[in-house]
């Protein structure tokens, strides 16, 4: 683990510590729309990011209803959204999972939902089978697998995790769905080293992906929000050579429904699910303006990690 982060850093909005001034990010186009579908999951995994278990409600089941809203709201707005990502917690344990899913793909948007592919998925699998049919590759699955090998995997999410998520992959990948992966980059492994790994497993489970495309093996960092990491000004584009066009949240933003209030919210990304700064209002018209960057993901995933969850 790295140094304590300094609590003088990210709290002003408009300015550093050091009083430089803070780089924002304009949304461009929304191109994906999160759904957070609730963080109860089947699952305590040691470094979730959101803290989903099967005891968290934080933020709670969205309903087909709240997510047709915002479906509504790109169509007469003529947004130039074309996906609409869902994730969790286990997306697959909201009672209408199925129907939301119907809704978003009905609307011709492309449905990229994250799963553990375990006991959650496997019960809704007849549901699944009638998207498939419809809807063919419009929609994605993306499989969490931490590593390439079992013992890490359970590291991270558990004893006896392993074969029932393999079981589940094993049965999207026979039954023709369009899949990918979600792997971690914390094993101190550089990440040919990890994509060749994950490789030999692709193979020896019939899997037809390339590990070494992006889309198909989405590596991620460690994001522990109490590491400090530097806080990223107007000046540190032109010195790292990014664009803030590239940032996830010049393209996307995510909804979420907290417990307790009445409608969902909307705020900047996937990363930042609790935090009142960011809520953006109640509609996507709300939500389109700028974003500080202002939160230790910012910078150590988005901006220095290169992340983003979406698939395109």
């Amino acid at each position: 683990m790295g140094a304590i982060l300094n609590r003088s850093k990210f709290q002003d909005p408009v300015t550093t510590a050091s009083g430089e001034t803070r780089a924002s990010v304009s949304l461009l186009s929304l191109q994906t729309l999160w759904i957070n579908t609730g963080t109860l999951c089947n699952l305590t995994c040691a470094n979730c990011y959101i803290e989903s278990s099967p005891t968290n409600d934080r933020l709670v089941y969205i309903t087909k209803a709240e997510v047709n809203s915002f479906l509504e709201e790109i169509a007469v707005s003529g947004l130039e959204t074309n996906e609409i990502g869902f994730t969790g917690g286990e997306p697959f344990m909201n009672p209408e999972i199925i129907d939301i899913l119907e809704a978003t793909l009905s609307h011709d948007f492309r449905a990229l939902v994250l799963t553990n592919a375990m006991r959650p998925m496997t019960k809704m699998q007849d549901g699944l089978l009638e998207l498939r049919k419809k809807y063919n590759e419009k929609l994605v699955l993306r499989v969490s697998l931490d590593h390439y090998d079992h013992i890490y995997h359970e590291k991270e999410r558990g004893a006896r995790t392993w074969e029932p998520a393999i079981e589940g992959l094993r049965w999207l990948s026979e039954k023709g769905f369009t899949l990918s992966i979600a792997g971690r980059t914390v094993w101190d492994e550089d990440e040919g080293a990890l994509r060749t790994g994950y490789g030999r497993l692709f193979k020896e489970i019939g899997l037809n992906l390339n590990p070494h495309n992006p889309v198909d093996l989405v590596l991620f960092p460690e994001m522990d929000e109490m590491v400090d990491v530097p806080e990223i000004t107007t000046d540190c584009w032109s010195i790292l050579g990014i664009s803030p066009e590239a940032m996830m949240c010049a393209s996307s933003r995510m909804v979420v429904k907290k417990k307790g209030s009445d409608r969902p919210v909307v705020v900047p990304c996937t990363l930042l699910p609790y935090d009142d700064r960011f809520e953006m209002g109640h509609s996507l018209a709300d939500a389109a303006v700028d974003v500080p960057l202002n939160h230790p993901h910012c910078s150590k995933f988005c901006v220095l990690g290169g992340g983003s969850c979406s698939a395109n």
